[in-house]
């Protein structure tokens, strides 16, 4: 556990800390409370706290409260560790909504159209295909790499329900086999691979080239193939079948870069891949707009 982040919101400094092991952020509800509410003073934002979980649990939040936790983080005042109530991401926006700040409509309103969405996609699961699209076309992903990564859902859908219908248990036990899955083509765990690449809480299919991508695709479209084939009994079995669909796409790893003599697996991240597209792009269109000055001169 890293105790030591600090995020800011607006100009208010927001104390955190990373929980490696859960892939989780967790955040001071003082700090978050004495941003919202605009208090002066850590004392200010500790009473407007202790005031808000006492008419939290007149309403009904009790559980909210009760899955709170509590981190040492550094008090600003003199460096010194104190415990200190923490929220994740999940729980700090329930919070939020219970904040009458105008600072905090933003999360509302966010909170209420994710949820409008969430249905939407409910009703017509094509829309969130079509929601997905449009945001990794925002990011500035290619339309090649995108048409990639949406066929990796599927691909990883179809691994999942594979799952489930041997009884792997949703959670840990898939992210156990994940593990040995990327493990077998990459050479490496899926917290390694992250790390690797410099991310935390990002999704690290969205990380990956497309050479990454469709290796991983198939990874997880050969477990899905082997498992149907071999229909294993119990978990230890679909862990072998984990490493079996793994080590296809790492012999195609290894014939690949034995053929272009560089390494498949890249330290890049999505922000520095979309760097290189949108250079290339602006690059085309430099020469493009030359070519037509060239040309306008010459006529």
């Amino acid at each position: 556990m890293d105790n030591d982040k600090l995020q800011l919101f607006e100009d208010k400094a927001i104390r955190a800390a990373w929980d490696e092991e859960k892939e989780e952020w967790y955040f001071s509800v003082v700090d978050v409370v004495g941003a919202l509410t605009d208090q002066d003073t850590q004392r200010g934002a500790s009473n407007y706290w202790a005031k808000l979980k006492q008419r939290l649990k007149e309403e009904g939040a009790d559980q909210l409260l009760t899955n709170c936790q509590q981190l040492k983080l550094k008090s600003p005042k003199d460096g010194k560790r104190y415990l200190t109530d923490v929220a994740t991401t999940e729980q700090l926006l329930r919070i939020i909504q219970s904040i009458p700040s105008p600072k905090a409509e933003p999360f509302k309103l966010w909170l209420a159209e994710v949820g409008r969405e969430r249905i939407e996609e409910t009703i017509d699961p094509e829309q969130a295909i079509d929601r997905a699209l449009e945001t990794y076309l925002k990011k500035g992903y290619s339309r090649e790499w995108i048409n990639q990564r949406l066929q990796a859902i599927q691909v990883r859908k179809e691994l999942t329900d594979e799952w489930r219908d041997r009884g792997v248990q949703k959670g840990v036990e898939y992210a156990i086999l994940t593990d040995e899955i990327t493990r077998a083509w990459s050479g490496m765990t899926t917290r390694q691979y992250k790390r690797l690449k410099g991310l935390k809480k990002e999704n690290l299919r969205d990380n990956m080239t497309t050479t990454e991508i469709v290796l991983n695709m198939l990874a997880e479209t050969s477990t899905t193939d082997i498992s149907k084939e071999t229909k294993p009994q119990n978990f230890e079995e679909n862990i072998q079948v984990a490493q079996q669909g793994g080590e296809v796409a790492g012999i195609a790893r290894q014939a690949l870069e034995q053929r272009t003599g560089k390494p498949v697996i890249t330290s890049q991240n999505a922000a520095q891949l979309n760097a290189v597209v949108t250079g290339v792009i602006e690059g085309v269109v430099n020469m493009e707009d030359g070519k037509e000055r060239t040309d306008e001169n010459k006529g």
